[in-house]
């Protein structure tokens, strides 16, 4: 294909998905769904388990094979920006004035699931389940240890924002929690894809060359956005961009994916005093970061056949799924009982912890780019991803049926904390 024919298949290609997610993105609002849902949905039905099936494959037509590797690129520079907007967005503040509540949900949240991760991924080592030409070791197990323990921050927002839990005593305590797993969790992804030899070298090397990373970009980064930030009132457009997007190709550089780069460039943003994000600079980069997210799901949905699955497949969806449901929304929902809440105020913060959404299909494109993932584990968790963010909106329901405003009474943050069993 000549440039122009190629140029003009990844705009048709990159459009149609963009209007087909807004479409069903709207769609998935009005059934109580969060929009991740019909964006996911959109990938999926334009790929081989929907579109490709009809007769003369239209999923091909509509992206030829020579136009895919422009589109993974542009979706890949749309994760960064959206990764670069997710860790600007984490308040810190949040964690400062919560207190056993949060501690304890934070660690069952991940302590649980990757103790069943582990055990799983254990298990189907050396079988046929197993994941094919994945590397033998404890690659795979912590992988999928740290995948099944990942909670969708934003997704999770916009859940406590849509069902009025903002302010809340669940909504106040799942929200600190998540923003506390989800700054370990991708810390915890990018050590195992150094443990995988991502990009030919040691783990011992990858480790060392992050951690000079990372002091670069406390020692200097930092402090000179800081300066900026202090001398304009505010940070311009252009910095922001070169800072995600270098920070991006710094850690892609170390063997390591694009988005860990992002997310921690993300984190180091000039805050408030009290560690609350500027609100002026999360609005530009949620803006940037999800404007061609969409096209993210092109490559998500190239990757998926469901329609391959099998009988065997199907029973090790299941475990999947049993395992990531009982492990997030029971670990969570026990941890924050014992943390002082009510049952029911402790399976809303089960319920919304349990929410994976596009955080977790950003953890399983690294896992797939790293080798820790083949076609068929990928499509199961994608699925797992799925389901579990998708049961959200109705357990919520579920558990506020009876009009029990007990788990969605407003409450400062301060007593959200007192009222969850902890001390300021």
């Amino acid at each position: 294909m000549s440039t122009e024919q190629i140029t003009s298949s990844v705009l048709v290609a990159a459009g149609t998905v963009v209007a087909l997610a807004a479409l069903l993105s709207a769609l998935a609002r009005r059934i109580g769904q969060p929009p991740v849902i019909g964006q996911v949905l959109a990938g999926i039905a334009l790929g081989p388990s929907v579109l490709g099936r009809f007769p003369g494959d239209p999923s091909s037509a509509l992206v030829p094979d020579e136009a895919l590797p422009f589109l993974g690129v542009l979706g890949q520079v749309a994760l960064v920006l959206f990764m670069f907007s997710v860790g600007c967005e984490l308040d810190t503040s949040l964690l400062r004035h919560q207190g056993r509540a949060v501690t304890t949900v934070s660690v069952a949240a991940l302590a649980v699931p990757m103790a069943a991760g582990v055990a799983l991924g254990r298990l189907v080592l050396g079988t046929d389940l197993a994941p094919k030409g994945i590397p033998d070791g404890w690659a795979f197990p912590l992988y999928l240890a740290v995948a099944l323990s990942i909670t969708a921050m934003p997704v999770l927002a916009s859940i406590i924002r849509d069902r009025g839990l903002a302010g809340t005593v669940p909504g106040t305590v799942a929200t600190a929690a998540a923003a506390l797993t989800d700054v370990v969790g991708w810390l915890l992804l990018a050590g195992v894809v150094a443990l995988a030899g991502s990009g030919g070298r040691s783990p011992a090397v990858v480790l060392g060359l992050l951690a000079c990373y990372l002091l670069a970009m406390l020692a200097v980064t930092r402090p000179v956005l800081r300066r900026t930030s202090a001398i304009r009132g505010t940070l311009r457009d252009g910095p922001l961009v070169a800072v995600a997007l270098l920070s991006g190709w710094a850690t892609n550089a170390l063997g390591l994916h694009a988005v860990f780069g992002a997310f921690l460039a993300g984190l180091l943003m000039p805050r408030r005093r009290d560690g609350s994000p500027d609100p002026e600079l999360v609005s530009w980069a949620d803006r940037a970061g999800s404007l061609l997210l969409p096209v993210f799901f092109i490559t998500t949905g190239w990757s998926v056949d469901i329609g391959g699955l099998g009988a065997t497949d199907l029973l090790l969806l299941l475990a999947l799924l049993v395992v990531a449901v009982a492990a997030k929304l029971g670990g969570c929902t026990l941890a924050a009982r014992l943390g002082g809440g009510s049952w029911r105020q402790s399976a809303v913060i089960g319920a919304l912890m349990n929410t994976r959404g596009l955080t977790e299909l950003i953890a399983l494109n690294v896992g797939k780019q790293a080798g820790l993932l083949d076609g068929r584990w990928y499509a199961l968790l994608v699925i797992v991803a799925v389901v579990t963010t998708a049961m959200t909106g109705p357990l919520l329901s579920w558990l506020r049926r009876d009009g029990d405003d007990t788990a969605g009474r407003p409450a400062p943050v301060v007593a959200a904390a007192s009222g969850a069993g902890s001390g300021s």
